[in-house]
């Protein structure tokens, strides 16, 4: 059964618009329509109203374009993510126009425009609504709108559905041409409510916030009612790949990605995002997949998160690395020869040649980007352009854009003077890391020092209450994208692998691997069990091999990587009566440095570092290693005890789980990519652990 359309719903509030002022009621309407997925998506569609203002100079009133500005998203933006222009001033750029082919210049005028010193740059969409007379337009972006815009049934379609109350305006490419056309079409059909803009979306209006609101979402539901009358029993030909079962397009997914990114070129590693959603699954498994799939997306909205055109892949070869080798590169030299065909000589040099969206049928949709966010946004937007290709095939025939048209919006200037003004990266933006023991103050803080850089984080941890805590908080510091969680005891051989392959799945890959699990005790070597012996071992010494072992082959795939073990003081320094938690902690060390030989000859480099009384906010001084401490240094377990700890350092300062962080970060960070094999003790100084 075809996957019909969604129905929006009108959410206007007469009780919550009361008192509004008229730049708060476009700011409620703006967020109202952005933030409902049916309407419009991340970052996509505009809206403005036309308002009086006092002019700050003349103090005279004046009309002032207030419209979304670059870069925004209207389903999360506040006030200040409005441009203000001075209408007047907008509406005499038409005499400096010069043509279509010196669309670009107009660009540089729109600052010029500017009404109150506002900061916020205007969007190429602002002529669109600077030109038509109406004080409340919204110009959006919906599937069911697209739909019909992207079909060669859709100017027909059009007419049947509305009666002529919308008009039809082929493509042309976002500007000011668009807009001097869109206004002379809207003079010559007096009584329209809307323009279906050809491939964009559909602009449409109304004397009032609350009147131009309702006319967006009856217009929506009119076109998404239409077309689910339409949908076939069987959508894009019927199916020819059966969905894999859940679990296997999880596993599949999850072994792929990591072999995706580790043959993929670029300075900084990508970070992966995977989703198997009916709608996906439907479209990879269709007999229509590939010849739509090379169509590319059309609407330009999805065009410049998408790529012109996703990577396909044959699913019964994803084993094979020479055939994702070489599909990857075939894809990287088509793009390079896109761009040969239309670059101009003013045009800016080529982007990143690889895929943003790999398709597998049976198993679903993947994406890459440099941040977690932008890949999970590549795949929702291309979700959008699955969602339009069944409704456009469903009265007519898909169409994509036209070559020329897409390479003039990938690379349009102010496409470009965005990304120019896009802030540095962070360090470790595009970086994996996967923390165990993340719960604890050690490994928390750890995550939380390598997610302020901009890493995504695997959080894991065997007690699922204290792990989802962590991981909560650590998202709503950070952002959901960067965090993820997954249960896992270390002694665990089989929850150690599915914690690596739920990292692989969530973020793509592995990059870094904090090693922090632990536990520890104290006792005489007489009342030293085997069981207690094991049971330090089984985590210190078994649990950090098990981690390693599982990282290893993911970093391998990306040629480097880095691992560090949370190791101790007393791997280096005997300490009476705590023989099983020292020798396990000494085990663990020389681990790290026969692996520091393994791994150096494929980039990976293992490193140690060496904490010492790290007493607030670790979970091991909440456990009987607080009181065994304190017996065998003959001092009260509470304050006594943290101070005994500092006053014995040679710096007389207390360890907490942020200075460990710190040195964890150095080792896990470029800074040190010539170190491996060390040790860095994190103790305020003690001379029995100077490792020579």
């Amino acid at each position: 059964m075809a996957i019909p359309f969604e129905i929006p719903e009108n959410r206007w509030s007469n009780e919550d618009a009361q008192g509004r002022s008229e730049s708060e009621l476009l700011l409620y309407r703006s967020n109202l329509l952005g933030s409902d997925l049916t309407v419009t998506n991340f970052g996509g569609g505009n809206t403005s109203a036309k308002i009086q203002e006092r002019d700050p100079l003349s103090g005279e009133a004046v009309e002032v374009l207030w419209v979304k500005g670059s870069g925004g998203d209207i389903g999360s933006m506040d006030i200040g993510g409005f441009s203000t222009l001075y209408q007047d001033k907008l509406l005499a750029l038409e005499s400096l126009y010069r043509g279509v082919e010196h669309e670009d210049e107009m660009v540089g005028y729109l600052p010029h425009c500017t009404f109150n010193l506002n900061p916020r740059a205007a969007s190429i969409d602002t002529p669109l609504h600077a030109y038509l007379e109406f004080s409340h337009i919204d110009h959006v972006h919906p599937d069911a709108i697209i739909a019909l815009a992207a079909s060669s049934g859709g100017e027909a379609a059009t007419q049947a559905i509305w009666g002529g109350k919308i008009g039809w305006l082929p493509w042309k490419r976002p500007g000011f041409d668009l807009a001097l056309r869109l206004r002379d079409l809207v003079k010559s059909q007096p009584g329209l409510r809307g323009v279906m803009l050809a491939g964009h979306g559909i602009i449409c209006w109304g004397d009032s916030a609350k009147a131009c609101y309702d006319n967006t979402i009856e217009l929506i539901t009119d076109a998404a009612r239409y077309l689910n009358a339409k949908l076939a029993e069987q959508a894009f030909g019927g199916e020819k790949v059966p969905p894999l079962a859940p679990e296997a397009r999880r596993e599949s997914a999850a072994a792929l990605m990591p072999r995706l990114r580790g043959l993929m070129t670029g300075d900084r590693p990508k970070v992966g995002h995977f989703s198997d959603d009916a709608e996906t699954l439907e479209f990879v498994g269709s007999e229509d997949f590939e010849r739509l799939a090379a169509i590319g997306t059309s609407c330009p909205d999805h065009f410049l998160r998408t790529k012109i055109a996703p990577l396909t892949l044959d699913p019964a070869r994803l084993d094979d690395m020479d055939y994702l080798g070489e599909a990857l590169e075939a894809y990287r030299q088509g793009y390079a020869a896109y761009y040969e065909r239309c670059a101009g000589p003013e045009d800016p040099a080529m982007r990143d040649a690889n895929p943003v969206v790999v398709l597998v049928p049976g198993i679903g949709r993947i994406t890459f980007a440099a941040d977690r966010k932008t890949a999970r946004l590549a795949g929702e937007f291309y979700a959008n352009a699955i969602n339009v290709m069944r409704g456009a095939e469903a009265i007519g025939e898909y169409i994509g854009l036209d070559e020329q048209e897409a390479f003039d919006i990938e690379y349009w200037a102010l496409e470009e003077a965005k990304l120019q003004r896009m802030p540095k990266p962070k360090p470790l933006v595009g970086q994996v890391a996967l923390v165990t023991g993340a719960a604890g103050g050690i490994g928390a803080a750890c995550a939380a020092r390598l997610l302020g850089d901009g890493a995504c984080v695997m959080l894991t941890d065997r007690d699922e209450n204290a792990l989802e805590e962590a991981r909560a908080r650590l998202a709503s510091q950070f952002g959901a994208d960067l965090v993820g969680a997954a249960t896992c005891d270390v002694t665990s051989e089989d929850q150690v692998a599915a914690a690596f392959s739920a990292c692989a799945l969530a973020f793509g890959g592995l990059d870094i691997l904090v090693a922090n699990a632990g536990l520890a005790s104290a006792a005489p070597i007489e009342e030293t069990t085997v069981e207690l012996w094991r049971k330090n071992h089984d985590v210190l010494a078994e649990g950090y091999f098990l981690t390693a072992r599982a990282a290893f082959p993911l970093l391998k795939l990306q040629g480097e990587g880095s691992i560090v073990f949370i190791g101790s003081k007393n791997a280096l320094a005997a300490s009476k009566n705590a023989s099983a938690y020292a020798s396990a902690k000494a085990a663990s060390l020389h681990l790290a440095r026969c692996l520091a030989l393994e791994g150096a000859g494929h980039g990976i480099r293992v490193n140690v570092v060496n904490p010492d009384a790290v007493i607030r906010g670790s979970k091991i001084w909440d456990s009987n290693w607080r009181e065994e401490r304190a017996s065998a240094y003959g001092v009260d377990s509470g304050e006594e005890l943290e101070a005994y700890y500092r006053d014995r350092s040679m710096l007389g300062r207390n360890v907490l789980p942020e200075d460990v962080a710190e040195a964890v970060w150095y080792f896990a960070a470029p800074v040190s990519a010539k170190s491996t094999g060390n040790i860095i003790n994190v103790d305020a100084g003690n001379a029995t652990a100077f490792s020579r």
